[in-house]
């Protein structure tokens, strides 16, 4: 079940709750007890450690294509 997070628009209390995805755009209880809090835009990023660079580009090929920048 996914985890969603909230925010009330009483206590500005930020909290998460898990629902099912068709319950997802429900208004909330916080754990103060009011009612009618909204849910936020969860965002996700993932760093790697050992991810390499991005590769150069490649050197135009001539004129007749896309990446011919001259």
């Amino acid at each position: 079940m996914p985890r969603y997070e909230y925010r009330c628009n009483v206590c500005d209390a930020t909290f998460e709750q898990r629902r099912p995805m068709s319950e997802s755009a429900d208004v909330a209880t916080c754990p103060s007890g009011h009612p009618g809090a909204k849910r936020l835009l969860s965002v996700f990023s993932a760093a790697s450690a050992t991810a390499s660079p991005p590769a150069a580009p490649p050197a135009p090929c001539g004129g007749s294509c896309a990446c011919y920048l001259g």
